[in-house]
């Protein structure tokens, strides 16, 4: 908690100065925006639960970074990694009682918040960029489900979208705006009007309930949007 009104000095020897709210109370005006209640919805008799191979999870645990920073589990990476065929089983019955009863324990969805200054020196809390240490594994299972959905998912995302994908950057985003525009400029008489919107902490405002009825119509089952529901909640 950081008090309000008087100076704080942080741990990096940074400090906060006009802080009006305690800190946790400060990013949770994320959560306080969605009045939208998450409910969940019962799947049809021919809904199938995802099923991940054993040769899918193994894989993926020997792809662990073994530097990554442990989440509030405090099991490192370089555990998950080097005893992998020891814990393959065991991960996989975790993971299919979870696909199967649509939960994600809670131990899975704790996480660290570590905060990074975005300048310096920092004045409030807002100068401060949340990082979220989640544990690995837990890491590891989103991946394994991202893999599917997005096999599911039909091509008909925007072409001209550069973020989040893993062969694309902003660095892509800028040479295509600007060949657009020198391109269109070429002609004689003409000009470029160009609009920016920045989202805030897009993620954050996300409405888990939007986001399921939308990967409902893209495709994605019952049991699946189920398990994303509660994952996000």
């Amino acid at each position: 908690m950081v008090s309000s009104h008087s100076p704080t000095t942080t741990a990096h020897g940074h400090q906060i100065r006009r802080c009006s709210l305690p800190l946790n109370s400060f990013y949770a005006w994320f959560e306080a925006q969605n009045d939208v209640t998450a409910r969940k919805t019962i799947p049809p008799p021919e809904d199938q639960v995802l099923c991940l191979t054993t040769a899918d999870v193994m894989k993926t645990l020997c792809r662990v970074n073994p530097r990554k920073a442990a989440g509030p589990d405090n099991i490192p990476g370089r555990v998950l990694r080097e005893c992998a065929e020891q814990l393959v089983d065991v991960f996989i019955d975790i993971f299919k009682i979870s696909l199967s009863s649509a939960v994600v324990s809670t131990c899975l969805k704790t996480t660290s918040i570590i905060l990074v200054p975005k300048k310096s020196p920092v004045f409030c809390l807002n100068d401060y960029r949340p990082v979220a240490l989640t544990p690995i594994i837990m890491e590891c299972f989103e991946r394994l489900v991202m893999r599917h959905i997005k096999d599911l998912l039909p091509p008909s995302l925007d072409p001209m979208q550069f973020a989040y994908h893993p062969i694309r950057s902003i660095d892509d985003a800028v040479s295509t705006t600007v060949h657009h525009a020198l391109t269109h400029m070429d002609n004689k008489h003409t000009y470029v009007q160009m609009l920016f919107i920045d989202f805030s902490s897009v993620f954050n405002t996300i409405i888990p309930q939007h986001l399921i009825e939308k990967l409902g119509l893209l495709g994605t089952n019952t049991s699946l949007c189920n398990w994303i529901l509660d994952f996000l909640t």
